[in-house]
């Protein structure tokens, strides 16, 4: 008899565990599901990607910044008033720049093609690491690079921020090749974008190229785009630069200077800009990140494969920083801009590169089933326990 109370007791216990660790995480409270169907852009891939794709960056769970933000889908606080219509592009982020607060999202980490945009990243690493006013010699090959120039020329004399004039404001490819070089080559370059990518906790973001320009493994996201220009904006060089309208341009040999002209159309058309970036490739589509400033508070935007029909990119940007603006204030935020990477072991999905072999996330439903398991063993051990104890004769634990 009492083996049947000892089998029913245990077989209570393990039911129980295994359908609390199957429907609860932390605190009772179960975390959304994480996009992992965006964990890298999609296809058709670049000619310049090559043939063999190269294995997407491993998927953070929880997300960076908070787990709703590992939503596919629209994320918006509770009492948010509706989105603005005619938002097309596939991901996009709006946050206070100041605080961090991310105020709205659509799939804020799917990976896609960054184009130019990743030219912030780009910039963040020569603020870094170059002077200003160091000066770099014009090459042929800068003038070679595919894409949009700024117009440098072999033997043209050029200081650092006059490259990043070029580099910001006319989204010139051969400055980037220039400063790339400047920085060691462009591998160099690539290893400490990526560096810095990974350490201000940009982890969707992996470049192929310091201009933007399609490449193998390219990729970022709406949300790491906005902590890029939240970062940029910090640098003084950086908020002048790319509020800047024009600025004269060296010329080379024969060639007179010129006047270069920002090409970024949230800086002619939206009262308070603070700058922007756009970006376009065939395979990346249209890419904007951009601030305004209203009434002492200060919106960032960035929006990741977009189209200019129906509705126009810069349309787009300038409805959902008005949105920002307009959000009641008090309502909760969806997620945060960090200021670093995520300190944790289970950031990382198992045995991927950066996490312990074998290590399962916090918010692993498996995790949650083992330690049930482990729990419901103690349970078996002390039930059996409890029961040969009371077996036993009262005037010793030995028997007769």
């Amino acid at each position: 008899m009492r083996g049947r109370v000892r089998a029913a007791a245990v077989g209570l216990a393990v039911v129980t565990m295994l359908t609390a660790a199957t429907t609860a995480g932390p605190a009772g409270a179960q975390a959304p599901p994480v996009c992992h169907d965006h964990a890298a852009p999609p296809g058709p891939a670049a000619v310049e990607e090559g043939p063999t794709p190269v294995a997407p960056l491993p998927v953070q769970d929880p997300a960076v910044g908070g787990p709703a933000l590992g939503s596919c889908d629209l994320v918006l606080p509770a009492g948010a008033p509706a989105v603005p219509a005619g938002i097309d592009a596939a991901g996009w982020v709006v946050a206070d720049l100041d605080s961090g607060a991310v105020l709205a999202a659509r799939d804020a980490h799917g990976r896609q093609r960054p184009a130019s945009t990743l030219k912030l990243l780009t910039t963040l690493v020569v603020l870094d690491r170059l002077p200003m006013d160091q000066v770099v010699t014009g090459d042929m090959s800068d003038v070679q690079v595919d894409g949009s120039r700024a117009g440098i020329g072999p033997g043209g004399t050029y200081t650092v921020q006059q490259l990043l004039s070029g580099l910001l404001l006319n989204s010139g490819n051969d400055t980037a090749h220039a400063l790339a070089r400047t920085l060691g080559g462009v591998p160099q370059t690539l290893d400490l974008m990526q560096q810095r990518a990974a350490a201000m906790g940009a982890l969707d973001t992996r470049p192929a190229t310091p201009s933007g320009l399609d490449g193998p493994g390219m990729s970022s996201s709406a949300y790491d785009l906005a902590l890029l220009f939240r970062a940029a904006l910090r640098n003084a060089t950086f908020a002048e630069l790319t509020q800047t309208r024009l600025v004269q341009f060296p010329g080379f040999g024969t060639h007179a200077g010129f006047m270069l002209s920002n090409d970024d159309p949230l800086l002619r058309s939206y009262d308070g800009a603070l700058g922007g970036k756009t970006g376009f490739t065939d395979a990346a589509r249209h890419t904007f990140v951009g601030a305004a400033k209203r009434d002492g508070r200060r919106i960032v935007v960035a929006l990741v494969r977009g189209e200019q029909q129906p509705v126009r990119m810069v349309a787009q940007a300038s409805a959902l920083l008005d949105y920002g603006f307009a959000m009641p204030p008090g309502l909760a935020p969806v997620g945060t801009l960090v200021e670093h990477a995520p300190v944790t072991e289970t950031t990382t999905s198992p045995g991927t590169p950066g996490g312990p072999a074998g290590a399962l996330p916090e918010s692993s439903p498996l995790g949650w089933v083992v330690a049930a398991l482990i729990l419901v063993v103690g349970v078996a051990t002390g039930v059996g326990y409890i029961a040969r104890r009371a077996r036993a004769p009262r005037d010793g634990p030995d028997g007769p």
